[in-house]
């Protein structure tokens, strides 16, 4: 499914325009990233959870050549999934 798909989805189960339902996502989305960004944990009860994580300083190697490169250390964005949601994947 892809982000249209999802907004199609969205408005037709919440009786409202695509635009709004669209206008609704990317709302979310936004404050979403902007939490994570900040340090801040997302908690969705039977969703899971946004959170922002470190990684470690690693040696990686180029595919090409095969010579080790440096790879710095970054920060990322993570998601663990809850409960609820790993058991109706399963």
């Amino acid at each position: 499914m892809n982000k249209q798909q999802l907004i199609e989805k969205i408005a037709t189960e919440a009786h409202c325009t695509k635009a709004q339902a669209e206008n609704i996502m990317n709302c979310a989305f936004d404050n979403i990233k902007k939490a994570v960004k900040k340090g801040d944990d997302v908690k969705l009860v039977g969703f899971g959870t946004f959170t922002k994580a470190k990684r470690k300083a690693r040696i990686g190697r180029n595919p090409q050549t095969g010579k080790a490169i440096k790879i710095p250390a970054a920060w990322a964005p993570k998601f663990r999934a809850g409960a609820e949601f790993k058991a109706l994947v399963k």
